[in-house]
């Protein structure tokens, strides 16, 4: 074999096996190569790429500035872009756009400049960041809030001593009135710093093991009486339900907080959903969804069939003072409240909500350690480390959030299936109809277009009837679903989701499929 034999095979191993998007293009823009990676990366197939310009992979705004470039480049032998790394946007086939880390190199290959590109998805990178920025924030925010709640208190003390004082030194009728005026606003100050150093996770927490069970029947007992007959409360607790170790009181004003604000966002008949259920944190994926710490947790779950939330109300709900109740004239306090109270606990929350489809929270507390049965640990792990793999089938994965989607492909990779991917239920159907070959069908339930996750499911499986179907969602259960439902019945996963469970219940569908 000569050298350049040699090399040339070098060369397709590595554009093969780079984890990085890498595309070979001429000096007219024209791509001669893409590495799998890259196809993966613009959703492309090999053999569509090859011919087209790399504009296709760009924005029309940045395409339009890349011919420019490369006009220049050509023309002067200026390298502007050449060897600079930088941050752009790529466009998928589906037209998405998503940020990305470009680095552009070049060779004179038999008298032909040959540009080599090395893409890196910075999608993750950027929802990292994002994440980092919001918590971060929230804790400047905590720390400014509780040291201003502290000042605070100091002088609401002298005020409200000093108010005190007059009161018992004796007054008139009418200082009287004025001095109770001023003693309710003083304690409706002190009330308020003390929502706020909750918030700041400075309250002063009385923890003790707690069955959330009982707590949470006791606390449901006096929200049934304050929501009125026309909210339905459901509940479904674990039997087996492990303890926590938290305060009371703040559990029950916590639930209250959540209880309240759903039933706002519902209006008349609205349903109610509290659950609690025990949840291992056990694998980096889940961590990775829920920000949380690897371990054994108990998960309350509050969730409303009510007008669900926009973007912008999700990611600063939990800010102090920011309330979407500007008629009935909220605070702002409460959702601020929940999240100090359960992060200075331990634990964490999430939120889950769709407009016009309600909303879930979701409250995690570290479980109570149990040392005297060792079988269940070791059995576990020992699951965790067998999990059940497929054999090459082919998933269909359809879900609108572009951060879920790419994270769900790679679990279900990482399982031994092949996947294809839709960020709609529209694009799904267009794809099975267009003969795309899949053996499941693993559909977020709420998505835009004309087709849910149930409409996608039952128009699939009636014209695809080899194709399983197995459904996911961030709500705690059929509170939302009911209605979409129409009748049809299918396996529904919850959002967040370990690994070995997502991995059981494809193989439980599939063995299901064969036996059938």
């Amino acid at each position: 074999m000569g050298n350049d034999d040699q090399e040339n095979g070098l060369l397709h191993a590595i554009l093969e096996m780079a984890a990085d998007a890498m595309v070979v293009s001429d000096q007219r823009g024209m791509i001669t190569r893409a590495n799998p990676a890259a196809c993966r990366l613009f959703q492309y197939d090999a053999e569509a790429l090859i011919g087209q310009s790399v504009n296709v992979l760009m924005p029309t705004a940045l395409a339009d500035l890349h011919d420019g470039f490369m006009a220049h480049h050509m023309k002067t032998g200026e390298e502007r872009i050449i060897g600079v790394g930088r941050d752009v946007e790529g466009q998928k086939k589906d037209k998405s756009v998503f940020p990305l880390h470009i680095a552009v190199s070049y060779a004179d290959v038999s008298g032909q400049r040959m540009f080599v590109a090395i893409m890196h998805d910075l999608t993750q990178d950027k929802a990292t960041q994002h994440a980092l920025s919001r918590s971060q924030r929230l804790d400047a925010i905590g720390q400014m809030t509780g040291g201003i709640a502290h000042d605070f208190n100091n002088l609401l003390t002298v005020v409200i001593g000093n108010l005190e004082l007059l009161e018992m030194r004796g007054a008139n009728d009418r200082q009287m009135a004025l001095i109770k005026d001023a003693l309710d606003s003083a304690e409706l100050g002190a009330d308020l710093t003390a929502r706020l150093m909750v918030f700041a996770r400075r309250s002063n927490l009385k923890p003790v093991e707690t069955d959330l069970r009982v707590l949470c029947e006791e606390t449901l007992a006096i929200l049934r009486r304050t929501l009125g007959a026309n909210t339905r409360i459901k509940t479904n607790f674990a039997p087996d339900l492990n303890l926590v170790m938290i305060d009371p009181v703040q559990l029950q004003s916590a639930l209250m907080n959540l209880a309240l604000n759903a039933r706002d966002a519902m209006g008349p008949n609205g349903e109610l959903l509290v659950t609690l259920s025990n949840v291992t944190i056990d694998d980096t994926y889940m961590a990775q969804e829920t920000d949380i710490k690897l371990g054994d947790y108990v998960r309350l779950s509050v969730s409303d069939n009510g007008a669900g939330m926009s973007v912008e109300a999700q990611q600063r709900a939990f800010e102090p003072f920011f309330t979407t109740k500007s008629e009935s004239g909220g605070t702002g306090l409460g959702l601020a409240m929940v999240y100090g109270f359960v992060r200075q606990s331990g634990g964490h929350i999430t939120l889950y909500s769709e407009l016009g489809h309600g909303t879930s929270f979701g409250l995690y507390f570290p479980a109570v350690p149990v040392h005297d049965d060792l079988s269940d640990v070791s059995g576990d792990t020992k699951a965790r480390r067998d999990l059940p793999l497929g054999h090459g089938e082919t998933v269909l994965v359809v879900e609108d959030n572009p951060k879920v989607r790419k994270l769900s492909v790679e679990r279900i990779r990482d399982l031994g299936f092949r996947t294809e991917e839709a960020s709609t239920g529209d694009e799904a159907y267009r794809m099975l109809t267009n003969g795309i070959r899949a053996d499941v069908l693993f559909s977020d339930l709420v998505m835009p277009g004309a087709l849910n996750g149930y409409d996608l499911a039952a128009k699939a499986t009636s014209e695809f009837p080899h194709l399983k179907v197995l459904l996911t969602s961030g709500y705690a259960s059929d509170v939302v679903t009911d209605a979409m439902a129409r009748g049809q019945s299918y396996d529904i996963l919850r959002k967040p989701y370990r690994q070995s469970d997502l991995a059981q219940r494809l193989q439980a569908l599939l063995a299901d499929r064969s036996e059938g």
